[in-house]
């Protein structure tokens, strides 16, 4: 039986991973919560990879946020998954593991760069500001894979989701991403009786949405994809692909969407003095469709259900 490990378990994506790896049935999975093991720390790190033995790792953790996180706390972002990218990796390799999947975004590709984005747009321009320290930490992760694959022939892959929601998220009112912050935001508006809910930007950049759940199943199924065939769809020894839905809405659309899911029946305002970000973040998945995958929930179906687990959960829901 396969020894797994999920660094980030308790994140959204890390506990998506883990549920598919335990329905499954096959595997042993192997979680530490962040007060077992500090990823931060390199000594740590090592002592645990040597004393557990791993046959797989999934490296889904991260310091994340939207834009007034990123915008608040760059050197936090750009420091705190430097060091965790880098010490997963390295001790993965010294103690033999030879599968490895690490889990990026798509804010590496450049602010203007043509849409759908496709794989090698990458480095081919200038990153969005608003999340460029974040953004460059995630692309490190890529080139840590491609240089220990290059170098020690191991078989570290990267898949870059789009935009992803579902439970587990962060609905912070002030440090979370758009689809949790406008859900808390639409919910209290139904629950206080608010009749405008005011939204940042203008309402016109158009984003891609993939559930959760739809980049668990895409995260198990790449990493155990046979590796001749994986690298016959991506750049030689290059390590990435992106996982999406090849679908867009404009924000105001994603707004109109959630005031249905969540029944809110007031008017929508938009603060154009507030940052938009880039005009433009679309996922070109025609490499992940080729290799036998693509996503299968619907965005207004994943928001109900979404919806559903935040007023469920609403007393526990993360924080930070």
């Amino acid at each position: 039986m396969q020894r797994i490990y999920v660094a980030g378990h308790r994140g959204m994506v890390g506990s998506a991973i883990v549920r598919q790896l335990e329905a499954r049935g096959d595997c042993e999975v192997i979680t530490r919560t962040h007060a077992q093991l500090d990823l931060r720390s390199q000594a740590d790190v090592q002592k645990f990879f040597r004393n557990e033995r791993f046959d797989q790792v999934y490296l889904a953790a991260a310091k994340v946020g939207g834009i007034y996180a990123n915008n608040t706390y760059p050197a936090d972002f750009i420091y705190e998954n430097l060091m965790m990218e880098c010490n997963i990796i390295d001790a993965a390799h010294r103690t033999g593991v030879q599968q490895l999947l690490f889990l990026g975004s798509s804010c590496i590709y450049p602010r203007n760069v043509p849409q759908p984005m496709r794989e090698d747009a990458l480095l081919t321009g200038i990153l969005e500001a608003t999340n460029e320290p974040y953004a460059v930490a995630k692309i490190a992760g890529i080139k840590l894979c491609e240089s220990y694959n290059r170098q020690y022939g191991r078989d570290y892959r990267s898949v870059m989701p789009t935009n992803l929601y579902g439970q587990h998220d962060n609905f912070h009112p002030d440090n979370s991403h758009v689809i949790p912050a406008l859900m808390r935001r639409f919910h209290e508006a139904v629950q206080s009786g608010v009749e405008e809910v005011i939204i940042w930007g203008s309402g016109t950049p158009k984003r891609e949405f993939l559930h959760v759940d739809d980049m668990a199943a895409a995260s198990v199924y790449v990493m155990n994809m046979d590796q001749d065939i994986y690298r016959a769809n991506t750049h030689s020894m290059l390590s990435h692909i992106n996982v999406g839905t090849g679908v867009d809405c404009t924000i105001r659309e994603l707004a109109e969407t959630l005031a249905r899911v969540t029944g809110f029946k007031g008017q929508l305002g938009f603060d154009a003095s507030k940052p938009d970000g880039t005009p433009r973040k679309l996922m070109d998945v025609t490499r992940l469709k080729a290799l036998g995958w693509q996503a299968k929930i619907e965005l207004e179906e994943g928001l109900r259900a979404t919806y559903a687990w935040f007023v469920a959960n609403q007393d526990h829901y993360r924080q930070a």
